[in-house]
């Protein structure tokens, strides 16, 4: 598989010589997209994408072999570069196929229910691409030259690159390929975005000889890993919390609770703190999880499907909507996918309620004497407690085993197997206890 990493170098000097720039190729972009519209069957009967940016090209630009052109891109962009033209082209081109999908749609819908028309796009908040030796130049590990609008005309100037930056990609980038940088802007400061590409290769393990780590991410604890075989065999268990960091973050929201009370409305710096320190936390969690999977050598890391969109209710409202748990995920399978990890999600649904012992529903919170009204542990119907995170991720991983190994087996076989162990026909309630079984009935 293919990974795409982004790293962003800061450009020191200059600030606002690059608005020009931007505000040109955003023109032509606008410029570009009533031409393709108006083209757009001819278009689509062209096959191959750099055939049909040079259909386009061909139509706006002057050259030896098609002198006339029929619209006055050259009179209007003059000495337009001609790889930013090619750029323009492709995001014109992106928008308006975009574009006419859902104007198909809106079409294909019932006209007494259907909403408005879709209006023609706009280029909208895009930055240039720079390809390289047309538009940009490496002239210096810390320098570069770039093409921009200036004096009148396009024209080339020198930047210095932040050295932290490239020092920070060259240790950590070396072995991959770099693709053209885009020129964008944050805040006040501008930056060069370089793509790096990499290619890697995932595990090929069979099912029967699969190692995982089952993620458990909760709110209250950060996150507990169990490292299980296939058969059900728990090879470690992990728990890892972030005191510190919780109560700091803590801290910092009420700082927020207290500037808003007092009637400031506008807190945008000390949200940025909290949302720094939340993302200290993610960082963390990712890093202990990419180093249970490598310490173990795992073939998979499973994680819950999680999906709190929507309105939050509750007194944990708050501690939901400040819960980074996709943030977490995504910094997980970009580190372990290096790594030739796989990364599985299953259904969230009752990993914490039913007992991994197959004993049915456990009891949380004023529910049961035992617990003293905490959400931490649980009690399964036979009296014991049990902590509840851990019992989450054995019935993460199962569900996981359960799927793939059904999933190898002979539909016939499959079928004899479900009727052996009928726990395992619905995913949504398989334990560890559903694993075992499995196991067993595959030996037997």
């Amino acid at each position: 598989m293919d990974i795409n990493t982004l790293y962003s170098v800061k450009i020191t000097g200059y600030n606002d010589i690059f608005k020009e720039s931007v505000r040109i190729y955003l023109d032509a972009v606008d410029f570009l997209i009533p031409v393709c519209i108006d083209h757009w069957n001819d278009i689509i009967s062209v096959d191959g994408v750099c055939q049909r940016k040079m259909y386009i090209e061909h139509r706006v630009h002057k050259t030896k072999n098609y002198p006339h052109p029929l619209y006055p891109f050259d009179k209007k962009f003059y000495k337009f570069p001609s790889y930013l033209l090619r750029g323009a082209i492709a995001e014109a081109l992106g928008k308006v196929s975009s574009y006419m999908s859902s104007l198909t749609n809106w079409k294909a819908m019932d006209p007494s229910t259907r909403g408005r028309r879709p209006g023609i796009p706009k280029a909208g908040h895009i930055y240039p691409c720079l390809y390289r030796d047309n538009t940009f130049i490496r002239t210096d590990t810390y320098e570069a030259k770039i093409k921009v609008f200036i004096r009148n005309t396009w024209d080339w100037i020198i930047v210095k690159l932040r050295k932290s930056d490239v020092d920070y990609i060259i240790h950590h980038c070396s072995d991959r390929k770099e693709c053209a940088p885009v020129l964008q802007k944050r805040g006040k400061q501008w930056y060069l975005d370089f793509c790096f590409k990499e290619k890697v290769t995932l595990k090929d393990t069979d099912i029967f000889n699969h190692t995982i780590v089952a993620v458990d991410l909760g709110i209250n604890n950060a996150c507990t890993c169990t490292v299980m075989r296939s058969d059900g065999t728990v090879l470690g268990r992990y728990f890892y919390k972030v005191p510190k960091e919780y109560d700091c973050l803590k801290r910092k929201i009420d700082h927020i609770k207290r500037a808003q009370h007092h009637g400031s409305r506008c807190v945008k710096n000390l949200w940025r703190y909290a949302n720094g320190v939340n993302h200290d936390i993610s960082v963390k969690i990712a890093s202990f999880i990419e180093g249970k999977a490598r310490e173990f050598d795992a073939d998979a890391v499973v994680f819950e499907h999680l999906d709190t969109s929507g309105r939050k209710h509750g007194l944990k409202k708050q501690k939901l909507a400040l819960w980074r748990k996709n943030e977490v995920q995504r910094m997980v399978a970009d580190k372990v996918h290096r790594l030739g990890i796989h990364i599985s999600h299953i259904c969230a649904w009752g990993t914490s309620r039913l007992a991994y012992d197959g004993s049915g529903a456990v009891l949380r919170g004023n529910k049961s004497q035992k617990t003293n009204g905490s959400y931490s542990v649980c009690e399964f119907t036979n009296g014991r407690v049990y902590n509840c995170d851990l019992n989450a991720s054995y019935n993460i991983g199962s569900r996981y085993f359960v799927r793939e190994i059904l999933k190898s087996l002979p539909a016939t076989e499959r079928q004899h197997i479900q009727a052996k162990v009928p726990g395992c026909a619905k995913r949504s309630t398989c334990t560890l206890s559903t694993l075992i079984n499995l196991n067993s009935a595959l030996y037997a």
